[in-house]
């Protein structure tokens, strides 16, 4: 990439710094549904789980982690395997550079080349914005191409509230009578590597 940002996958070393970024989603808002902070040990067997098969990237501003960016199963049975559900972070001071676009576009390159034609995301939205929770994750979403297809109404009690959770989705391209069967992200990362500079 130019400039200071790059992107690449995951290490394990990360964990700490991702867990970092985590926190403050954890114990100031409602954007994570989570009430404790995870242990890095915790953290990075999660990460493990979701890096046997998808993707889970890392945003760089001159070598500094400002955000992170996975897929997971989408609900877990094979008739979803072209389906997957889509989680970012950013560093909260990390300003608007266009930087949560940028991730979030490499995530779906890489589904892209794994034949995952569906993107869902999960969403916790309040019913007016407060200081736990905003409708910003919602929008940002949209303006990147999702759509709200469904909403559950007041299933996260979290700081002495309810909050309400969207489901909101992508696709990748058509729904061909016979999809392309879905790839491990381990088979492609060398074509990532070479077409997207994904390192």
């Amino acid at each position: 990439m130019t400039d200071n940002i790059s992107i690449r996958f995951a290490a394990p070393e990360d964990a700490e710094a991702l867990v970092e970024i985590y926190a403050p989603y954890v114990l100031d808002t409602a954007i994570s549904f989570e009430y404790d902070v995870p242990s890095v040990e915790e953290f990075l067997t999660r990460m493990n789980d979701i890096q046997r098969r998808y993707p889970y990237l890392v945003i760089e501003d001159l070598g500094e982690i400002i955000g992170y960016a996975y897929a997971h199963p989408f609900v877990g049975r094979e008739a979803y395997d072209h389906s997957a559900e889509t989680t970012i972070y950013m560093k909260q001071n990390a300003g608007k550079k266009g930087c949560g676009r940028r991730l979030y576009e490499a995530l779906e390159n890489a589904l892209r080349e794994m034949n995952i034609i569906n993107l869902n995301a999960c969403i916790g939205v309040p019913e007016a914005d407060d200081e736990h929770l905003t409708s910003n994750s919602v929008d940002f979403h949209r303006h990147i191409g999702y759509e709200t297809v469904g909403k559950f109404h007041k299933c996260g009690y979290k700081f002495g509230r309810w909050y309400d959770m969207v489901w909101m989705e992508k696709m990748l391209g058509e729904h061909p009578e016979e999809p392309e069967p879905v790839k491990n992200v381990s088979e492609i990362r060398e074509l990532l590597n070479r077409k997207y500079d994904i390192g």
